[in-house]
Order: C-alpha cells, then sequence, then structure tokens
C-alpha cells in the first residue's frame, strides 16, 4: 500500500472515530488476517487482534450463510473492560474497532459503519480465492 493511501486510510480513521468516546483503536484488515492499517494501536498489537478478529468474522460470516442470514453488517462483542466492533468494509476488507466501555453503543456502532462505508467507496481488497488443483 502506497504512503498517500495509508495517509488517507489514517485520515479517515481518525476523522471517524476520534468522536467515539473511549475508543482506543482500530485495525483495517484484509480478510484473511492480514493488516492494511492501524490507528492508535502498536504494530504487534494490531496485528494480533486483526488476526483473532478475522477468524471472529469468518465464523459470523459462515453461520449467516447456514440461516441465510444475508451479508454480516456488524457484530458487537462486550467485554469486562472493552467493546469491540467488527464490520465489513469494502470488497474483502474488514474494520475492527476497540473502545473502552465509555464509548456509547450506538454510536460505536454508528461510526463505524459510516467510517466502513466511507473506506469501501474506494478500498476494495478482492478475496483471494483458491488457485484450481491440478
Amino acid at each position: 500500500m502506497t504512503t498517500s493511501a495509508s495517509d488517507m486510510i489514517y485520515s479517515v480513521l481518525d476523522n471517524n472515530l476520534s468522536r467515539i468516546a473511549g475508543v482506543q483503536g482500530a485495525v483495517l484488515l484484509s480478510n484473511d488476517g492480514i493488516m492494511l492499517s492501524a490507528y492508535l494501536l502498536e504494530r504487534d498489537r494490531a496485528e494480533r487482534i486483526a488476526a483473532a478478529s478475522s477468524g471472529v468474522a469468518a465464523t459470523m460470516k459462515a453461520i449467516s450463510r447456514e440461516v441465510d442470514g444475508g451479508r454480516v453488517i456488524r457484530q458487537l462483542v462486550e467485554m469486562d473492560e472493552s467493546y469491540l466492533c467488527i464490520v465489513g468494509c469494502g470488497e474483502g476488507s474488514t474494520l475492527i474497532v476497540v473502545t473502552s466501555r465509555k464509548a456509547r453503543l450506538g454510536e460505536l456502532g454508528g461510526e463505524a459503519v459510516r467510517t466502513a462505508q466511507a473506506l469501501g467507496e474506494w478500498l476494495g481488497t478482492p478475496e483471494r480465492t483458491q488457485a484450481p488443483s491440478s
């Protein structure tokens, strides 16, 4: 990813997510778990969050297929001290937003979806397909 693309992603993340009370950071990742960009998180931590969250996002997509639920819009994980919001972003990308419990859930969900939509308009990371076996 070029520096200008990284700068634009960071700008969109900052402009949208800085409005959320208690925001601790965000990670933009490809659907196979590779971190594309991080916001307010150290690289090692962002990569671990990306890898783990990729599995959660994939599980929710599989469940949705089984129940004919359509596209998964967002997932919210509530923990004792934090919230984690997982939102599909573009074709083949996912946005993860981490906040403290100070965040208002409606604000978190709404801003996360708006941020993902803003990024998704120009960011298209195609899903990886397996090569045909010979």
